[in-house]
């Protein structure tokens, strides 16, 4: 066998810098850009020709899938706050990071997903790996690009980065044909560029005042923490607003870390799979403060029942958000950081800290919080080896800045409910679509992002092996993340909704022949414990965590554990059902109900 002779990157010369491949590298570089996330391919060759002279400087990270790209880069890009970048060829290779461009665009994370393109003189002509990607992802990105002039090139780039960060954030896709790579630039590819993006709107004073003077009314307020508290680094102005006004707060999955899960004010995460005591709130409160949420129907169900008795203050810098599915009584449009310091002040003004309204309120919503938590308690005590049992074990265990990253199941919502966060970034996980996958090359992506803190990924047995192919990358790249896989043998969530409502009609969520996770580890050549009993989880996690390297844990959970309270599709938060304490309908109860309201 012959082995092949590797070549040494080479100086860069000043005719090379005017070569678009080298422009395309030299201003990443420029915008701070550090870390790839890619594969390479016949389109994108060039680009990758110029990589290789300049390590040291920009790195690529080899993933095994584009979808695993397009994933750590969201990961990266979610604790970092900067945008990722992930890397593909054309036609199926861009086709592939499609998944992860909508994922971003559903959650508002920056990254920017740069494809090869065949070349210009063949587009529209059905060439090999040719796929209109523009048209592709026009619907799920904030703006696309196809570079048709070399020229264009760093300024496409440097606006690219910008749109990508500014205002709320999101996908940008860049489509770049072969030829366009490998020709010269006329143009100074280093001059700066300026740019007129919309501006961020300012909160209107007289909408603060408002708002203040809506929340001095209010005896019942509850603030609703989400996703663009964390993106606008606003988690300590909303602990502000929570303290000064001294009502509970519950946040969303995207919110969740925003506020202190161990603060007397916290109720968690509320809506479809939320703490009983947090929707408890929502359907009792008169005044919701909603800031940087989005008011999905995850949260909501039945809006109209939803708004039923209270007002909504409604705090988003996206205006397209405001109005879109609740009614607001006041709305503030703006960056989530400036809007609450705005909001504080005026509530201090107001003389929020001499009024004693809330003290009913928070004792009704303490007393029912502390029962919830009670029963938790018992039931992680009575119960074997659960997925509850085991993701508390593992918080219990982690650092307050650690980061969990997760799949998306069963598992997932047991880990919003059981897994303690209190620091903002340090939970990662798909939220408005829902990605299946997503999680393992997230926590890789979060990783490299932040190396010096440990990060663990809470996945399925379902979801992990999407892609799992990505632990290659952890042994070649010396990545360490902890994936601890909940292993029931099912699509869980899909089973727990066939059961609860198709009478335990179980059709294709059975995985019959899992593959062992631990040998599968060990094929990577890397470790793998597999966990069969309550008493060897902290130790397996213990020697995890001590490891210098990626150790995947498989947890043989209970099979068919239902994750509770649960919302039924297109039902209301009064129709809860599953819950241990305040919530105890079942899905029958509430047919029943609603046959007696002459309802469907």
């Amino acid at each position: 066998m012959v082995t092949p002779v590797m070549q040494q990157s080479r100086k860069i010369t000043s005719k090379d810098r005017a070569i678009g491949k080298y422009v395309m590298t030299e201003t990443l570089v420029k915008l701070g850009v550090n870390t790839l996330f890619g594969i390479t391919g016949g389109a994108i060759i060039p680009f990758y020709d110029a990589v290789f002279d300049y390590k040291g400087r920009i790195r690529n990270i080899l993933m095994r899938h584009e979808q695993g790209a397009v994933h750590a880069a969201e990961g990266y890009a979610r604790v970092t706050g900067k945008p990722g970048i992930c890397i593909s060829t054309s036609g199926p290779g861009a086709c592939n990071l499609v998944t992860g461009i909508a994922d971003a665009y559903m959650d508002s994370t920056p990254i920017i997903a740069i494809s090869g393109q065949v070349p210009t003189f063949l587009i529209g002509n059905d060439a090999f790996q040719e796929t209109d990607m523009i048209g592709v992802t026009m619907p799920i990105t904030k703006h696309n690009f196809q570079i048709r002039h070399v020229d264009d090139i760093a300024e496409t780039l440097t606006r690219a980065y910008k749109i990508s960060t500014e205002g709320r954030p999101g996908p940008v896709y860049i489509d770049v044909p072969k030829d366009i790579q490998t020709k010269t630039a006329s143009k100074n590819s280093a001059r700066k560029f300026a740019y007129s993006l919309h501006p961020v709107p300012q909160p209107g004073r007289q909408q603060v005042l408002d708002a203040a003077e809506l929340i001095m009314e209010a005896e019942r307020p509850l603030i609703i923490s989400g996703g663009g508290v964390i993106i606008s680094n606003a988690s300590h102005q909303v602990r502000q607003l929570a303290e000064t006004v001294n009502c509970p707060i519950a946040t969303t999955l995207m919110g969740k870390g925003a506020f202190p899960e161990t603060h007397p004010l916290s109720l968690g995460v509320l809506g479809m799979h939320g703490e009983e005591h947090a929707n408890y709130a929502v359907i009792n409160s008169d005044l919701l403060i909603a800031v940087g949420c989005r008011f999905s129907d995850r949260i909501t169900g039945d809006t109209k029942s939803f708004q039923e008795g209270k007002k909504i203050i409604h705090i988003d810098i996206d205006p397209a958000e405001i109005g879109k599915n609740v009614e607001a009584e006041v709305a503030i449009t703006g960056d989530a950081k400036q809007c609450l310091v705005q909001l504080v002040k005026a509530v201090r003004n107001a003389g929020a800290k001499r009024h004693h309204k809330h003290s009913e309120w928070n004792r009704r919503i303490k007393d029912v919080k502390a029962i919830v938590e009670s029963h938790h308690e018992r039931d992680i005590k009575t119960e074997g080896l659960t997925q509850i049992f085991s993701i508390q074990t593992i918080s219990r265990m982690i650092k307050p800045k650690d980061i969990v990253a997760t799949g998306v199941g069963q598992h997932q919502m047991f880990a919003q409910l059981y897994m303690s966060r209190t620091l903002p970034r340090t939970w990662i996980s798909s939220g408005g679509a829902g990605t299946m996958g997503f999680g393992f090359p997230a926590a890789i992506g979060a990783k490299v992002g932040r190396p010096s803190v440990e990060v663990i990924d809470i996945d399925g047995d379902g979801s992990f092996q999407m892609t799992s192919q990505e632990l290659a990358v952890c042994k070649e790249e010396n990545i360490k993340v902890i994936p601890v896989i909940m292993n029931n043998q099912y699509l869980g969530m899909v089973r727990q909704w066939l059961e609860t409502f198709n009478n335990k009609r179980y059709s294709t969520v059975h995985f019959t022949d899992n593959p062992s996770f631990e040998k599968m580890a060990e094929a990577y050549r890397l470790p793998g414990i597999t966990v069969t009993r309550k008493s060897e989880l902290a130790e397996a996690f213990r020697t995890a965590y001590k490891s210098g390297e990626t150790t995947v844990i498989d947890v043989m959970v209970e099979k068919e554990k239902n994750i509770w309270p649960m919302l039924p599709a297109g039902g209301s938060l009064k129709e809860i059902i599953g819950g241990n304490v305040i919530f105890k309908q079942t899905w029958q109860d509430i047919l029943k109900s609603r046959s007696a309201r002459g309802l469907k």
